[in-house]
This record gives structure tokens, sequence and C-alpha cells, in this order.
């Protein structure tokens, strides 16, 4: 056997438990056993032929197993771990956030035997053996250690990528990178107060924090904008996709217990700009969307200065208009605001003959002349970056790019397709095709196009909620009477009702079950969720069957978007409805035609 492993690993690990980054540790080779999923994670036994522990892989390390790199039986180098508790038992697990695979698939599990010294068997007299838990042996060794070892080990600071709702203590140092106004609601529960923060660490990563209550209460005037702080005892959750602002998996929440200290007399760090960078080509699925977007292009047009005065409290405010385009030939309209249009907008203005490169983090996505980016006060423009990506696209447009045509993104798409973002006949597939692939939209939706009738919608679901008349978010009884909407911080006399069900869809592969919201669901029913209520409510609710009735086995056209969630430690997919439309079927024989054309080809 070329590698091994460690045959002290465990107990190495055992004896540090939260290591610095610049602890000197031996190799600490292991093997996988009992390698399995665990909703977005892997979940596996380590041992190095004495002992074994129960671990977890960072989330962020799935590939590895996806693609082959670790599996069951295997070796594996741990770069980077943290050993915690077992919640209710007296038992630690490894949670490893950096390893790198050593070696394929072993025949058998590795057993190290005691060795045998001299010519014969040894045999010593027999000694007493205290069976001790690996959190026992952790925690005499720390009663052991100086305190200012003590505090060193508690000090130790987590990086926010390798945190998860399963660790127990850790602390970030992260800088507040945007903060949020103080919000009160109200709710059949009573009162309250919330406002979140944006947090960032010294590699870029970024993860949003929100507190309420007397948590909110406690830390509004203690977090300040750019200032940098010491953060343990908050609690994470799988982020809600459909809300957040920043690139995570999790989302974060301090209640008063929290600790949070400011990073004083320190040397300060600037944290990493990091990008996931959207083509121009594919902005259409995110328009009219929360998600915010990142993009970098080539400068084609930056116009002057403009003056708007916003509708909300009648100020004036700086706008400019840049126009980029990338390599997918097209090209894109981004409104600077503020600042950024007098400040760098002018810095972009003086260097436009010289077609510079802008990377571009935070924009948000409408639907103005199709699509079209603007940016919001946490945006971010770098011009000319060094990066890969950079100087891929200042090589593409000096080579060719400068002397093709381009089109701008939003050009070619309908008018109703202002989620989506694509025809209905493009990305078309089977349900099957969706359902067979639960690993679909993982790092981000995907968008489908699919030909399905609903089958099947349960009547006695809530199929509706609540809305405010004027913005339409979700509204609660007011006390006394009215509806309290905490959108426009007012009590109205009534309310609307807006469809949000769950209903089962079929084609000639198979069945899905498909999230559909209020505009999507009108079409599909054929009457607004006010009417509905009122044939429900009408004599024996017969008129209200017919119409769920007259509802199914329409063949309809969809535009859908797919992604996992996870829901008690399970995976599961969830495919929204974004667009809908009735069956034009001479539009259809056409595309049918195209497609067996394509085939015979």
């Amino acid at each position: 056997m070329a590698k091994s492993v460690s045959p002290d690993a465990i107990s190495v690990i055992l004896s540090n438990p939260t290591p610095d980054s610049s602890a000197d540790l031996p190799e600490l080779v292991v093997q996988v056993l009992d390698l399995k999923a665990a909703g977005n994670r892997y979940t596996f036994t380590v041992t190095d032929g004495k002992t074994k522990l129960k671990a977890i892989l960072q989330s962020s390390l799935a590939a590895e197993v996806i693609n082959g790199n670790i599996q069951n039986l295997g070796l594996i180098r741990v770069v980077d771990y943290t050993l915690n508790d077992i919640p209710n038992k007296n038992e630690k697990y490894l949670i490893v956030t950096k390893c790198d695979a050593v070696s394929p698939p072993l025949e058998t599990e590795v057993k190290i035997e005691p060795k045998i010294e001299g010519t014969g068997i040894v045999l010593k007299p027999r000694q007493e053996v205290v069976t001790k838990s690996a959190a026992q042996i952790v925690n005499e060794q720390n009663k052991n250690m100086a305190p200012s070892a003590r505090m060193a080990m508690t000090r130790r600071v987590h990086p926010l990528a390798s945190l998860n709702p399963y660790q127990g203590n850790w602390t970030i140092k992260v800088r507040v990178t945007a903060k949020g106004n103080m919000r009160t609601y109200k709710n059949a529960k009573g009162e309250g107060c919330v406002f979140n923060v944006e947090l960032t660490d010294e590699d870029g990563t970024q993860i949003q924090a929100t507190m309420f209550g007397e948590a909110a209460r406690k830390f509004f005037e203690v977090f300040q904008m750019g200032k940098v702080y010491y953060i343990s005892k908050g609690t994470l959750k799988v982020a809600n996709k459909q809300y957040k602002t920043v690139q995570n998996d999790y989302e974060m929440t301090l209640n008063e217990y929290s600790q949070v200290e400011e990073a004083v007399n320190e040397v300060a760090f600037i944290p990493e700009t990091k990008f996931s960078f959207v083509p121009i080509d594919q902005l259409g699925p995110y328009v009219n969307q929360k998600e915010l977007v990142d993009v970098i292009g080539v400068v084609q047009s930056v116009s002057p200065t403009m003056s708007i005065r916003r509708k909300i409290d009648n100020e004036s405010v700086a706008k400019r208009d840049i126009v980029i385009a990338d390599d997918t030939k097209k090209t894109v309209v981004i409104s600077l605001w503020s600042d950024l249009a007098t400040d760098l907008g002018q810095k972009l203005l003086d260097m436009a003959d010289e077609s510079p490169v802008v990377a571009i983090k935070s924009l948000r996505v409408s639907d103005f002349q199709g699509v079209s980016l603007s940016t919001v006060s946490k945006s971010i423009i770098e011009i000319n970056p060094e990066t890969p990506d950079s100087q891929k696209l200042k090589s593409w447009y000096s080579t060719e790019g400068k002397e093709t045509s381009m089109e701008a993104v939003g050009s070619s798409l309908s008018p109703s397709m202002k989620t989506g973002g694509r025809s209905l006949y493009s990305d078309r597939v089977t349900l099957d095709q969706i359902t067979s692939n639960p690993s679909l939209g993982e790092e981000k939706p995907v968008f489908y196009s699919t030909r399905a009738s609903m089958s099947l919608i349960k009547p006695d679901q809530t199929m509706w909620y609540r809305a405010c008349k004027t913005c339409k978010k979700k509204v609660t009884e007011a006390i006394g009477s009215g509806f309290w909407c905490e959108g426009c911080q007012k009590n109205e006399d009534n309310c609307s009702l807006k469809y949000i069900l769950a209903a089962k869809f079929s084609d000639v592969s198979g069945g899905a079950w498909f999230s559909v919201f209020n505009d999507e669901a009108e079409k599909i029913i054929g009457c607004s969720a006010d009417e509905l209520d009122s044939l429900k409510s009408q004599g024996d609710g017969s008129d209200y069957q017919l119409q769920l009735k007259k509802a199914t086995w329409v063949p309809l056209l969809f535009r859908v978007s797919v992604q996992p969630r996870e829901y008690n430690n399970e995976k599961r997919q969830r495919i929204t409805v974004r667009s809908v439309a009735p069956v034009d079927f001479a539009a259809e024989s056409k595309f049918l035609l195209e497609e067996i054309s394509s085939i015979k080809a």
C-alpha cells in the first residue's frame, strides 16, 4: 500500500479540537467509513486503524464526493477541521472543513493490530482499563491547560465558509458592509422590532445576520458601518433563497446573549471582493427577482449625469447610464445612482475611448427595456480588475469583439416574459427530466419550459392569503377591526385575496407538484382568488368544485424555476411556475416539426 492512515490521527485531533491555522500538526490521514448523504452534506466515520470518530463533510466539499474523489473506504488527508459536541450525547464529532483525497477505496477497513515484541508472544499482566469518551478526554486536556492557552482556543477565528447549523462554539471576525434600518411589525403575537446587517470576512465571504426584539435594541447602535467585530454565540439556519441578499447557504440570527465585540487596536482588514458573474445573455431569469447579480463587461458607452426626482421623498438624485457588452455578444444598460454616478461614473466617461472593463457586484435586474440593471446602496464597481475574467474579456474584445455586431439582451424578449426571460419554446423538457435529477439548481435556480396539464388540486388546502390592496403584501387582522399592512405601516378596512397554492401537473412522462402564485394561478384556474372564494361560500360549494374541475387537464405552456430546498435535513425539489400561457397549436406544431427534423439530422 503506497499510502496508509496516520496511526495516531484521531488522538491528535482529540488533543487539538480547535487548532489555529498556524498550528504545527502532523499529517492526519484517515480512512472514510459509512459515507452517506445527509441533505446537502455527507456524514461518515473516520478511523486511523485504532480509533473511530463520527464526522461531517462541509457542504462546500460535497462536490469532491459527487465527482468521486472522496469515496467510502478511501483515504483523505484532513487539513482543517473543528471538533464539536453531539447534542444530548457524551460524544464528539468532527467537522471537516478542508481535506485532500489521498487514495481511492481500499479493499477493506484499515485495522492496526498491537505490535508483538520479540520472537514470541509476551503476555502482560492485565490492567484495569477506564473507558473514556472523546468529550471526557478533551475536557481533561482543557483543565490541564494554562488559562491563556484556553483563552487562545476560544478566540480562534472561524472563516464564514466553515460555519454550519451543526457547529457549537465559534467566533468570527467580520466587517459590517451593509446595515438595515430598524423596522417594527405587528402580528397575532403582538408588536416587535427587527433589523439586519451584512457581514463580510477577510476572504470576502458574506452572511446576513438578523436580530429581533431585545437583541435588535441591544445591537442596533453597536453595529456601525465599516467597523470590524468579533461575534460569537449566534445561531445559523438554511437561508430562504427567495429573500437572501448575499451568496451564502445560511443566515445568522443573534439574540440578546450573543457576544459582539469591536476589534480595536488591531490591524483592520479590507474584505476581498468575490464575484459570481452572470453572463449578460443569462440575465432573463433574474428579472424582477429579489436576488442581486454580479456582471462583468466592456464599456460601450457612458451617458452624462442626469438628475432624477424620487417619488418617495421628492429629492433629487444623480443618475448615469452605461452600456456594457460581454463575449455572449449581448449588451445591457446599467444605471449608476448617487455617488457611483458622479464619481466612478465620471471616471468611466473620461476613459470611455479606452473601452475599459468593469466588474460590478450586487445589481438589481428589472424589466425596463426588456432587461436592465441598476446599482443599489451596497453595489461595488471595479474598473479594469486584474483577474482572469477581466483578461479573458479584454483579449476577446481586442481580437473579435470590437468588430462584432452586438444586440441588446432585452430586444428579443416578449413583454409577457418578464420573469423567466426566455421563450416558452426554449429549454423545453418533460417533467420526468426535471424530477429525475434532484440536484438541479443547487448553485442557483435553473429555468425550463414545459407543456403540461393540471391533473390534481386539493380543494381543502389553503389556496390564498389576505393581501394589502396597495402593496400586495400579506396583512394580519388588526386589533379592533380592519387589517394591518406591515409594508404600508397602516390599517385598512378591506383586503384582497391572492393565490398561493400547490397543484400536481402531468405530461406524457409523469407528474410533478408545482408551486403557483397569484398571477399565474389566475390564468390556470380561470378566475381571481376573490371570485373563487365567493363561489366556495355560496350554496353547497358545487360551483367551487366545478370551477376547479374545469381547470384540470387543460394543456398549457409553463416557464418554471427549479431548485432544491432543505426541510428537516431532507433535500426536496421545489418547482415554481414563473409564467404560463395557453398552447398556440400552430406554433406548437412548428416547434414539434423542428424537433423531428433535428432528430432526423
